[in-house]
């Protein structure tokens, strides 16, 4: 991802080059020590991340954001954290707060690494007569490597606030930073239906159904009453 930092704190500034230079994902193209400079050059280059300070001099973080016709994904870098609520409302992938210890703000790099990437790699056809490909797999991040799993051998997958649980027929699960909305969106059309605010379930690995239960394997799934009758549907009940 090609980013870009803007604090006009330059201690912040060699800090956040420093973490940059960790992570291969992050390409650093420039540096600006106020969002006024800033705004012509993100407007005219291709930038994919913002690291943002909030509070500087004369044109906050906010201006700018208000400011740029190109909208970059934003990471907010502040020592306040009295903007959270505005900068998220703002649509930023993260917020960090100063001092910014290196795990959050991988953290945060990897959050806008899958919003940027979707998690499968979608088949590219190398020319326009070549066919598209259907993929029956997805990669996700776990740790520090992408893992593929096979569409076929997921059973469910159990949201847990920013993370999922992917359970598969080997009786393992990978844990991964990704919503379960961009996986029902992924995984739709796949087999795969939401049945609860916290789960997805692999319709084929189904064994029973009961009125607000579904079995998998051995675990009792909860069926909420907001997704059941779109569930039905989709397997004729």
């Amino acid at each position: 991802m090609k980013c870009v930092i803007i604090d006009d704190e330059p201690l912040a500034v060699d800090l956040l080059q420093d973490f940059v230079k960790k992570v291969d994902a992050l390409e650093l193209v420039s540096t600006f020590n106020n969002a006024i400079d800033a705004v012509s050059f993100i407007n005219q280059n291709n930038v994919d991340l913002v690291f943002l300070d909030i509070q500087m001099p004369h044109f906050s973080g906010i201006d700018f954001l208000n400011t740029i016709e190109k909208k970059p994904l934003v990471i907010f870098t502040t020592a306040y954290s009295d903007y959270a609520v505005e900068g998220f409302n703002l649509g930023a992938v993260d917020y960090l707060v100063k001092p910014i210890p290196f795990h959050r703000f991988l953290k945060a790099v990897v959050r806008a690494q899958q919003i940027l990437q979707p998690v499968a790699n979608t088949a590219i056809a190398e020319n326009n007569n070549a066919p598209e490909i259907e993929q029956d797999f997805m990669f996700v991040r776990a740790e520090y490597e992408n893992v593929k799993l096979n569409f076929t051998d997921i059973l469910f997958i159990e949201g847990l606030k920013d993370y999922v649980k992917i359970y598969t027929t080997d009786n393992k699960f990978t844990l991964t930073l990704i919503s379960l909305i961009k996986l029902e969106n992924l995984l739709s059309s796949k087999g795969f239906a939401r049945i609860h605010r916290s789960y997805i379930i692999n319709i084929k690995h189904v064994k029973s159904i009961q009125k607000n239960k579904v079995l998998i394997s051995d675990k009792r799934i909860p069926i909420s009453e907001s997704y059941k009758n779109t569930f039905f549907e989709k397997i004729n009940l």
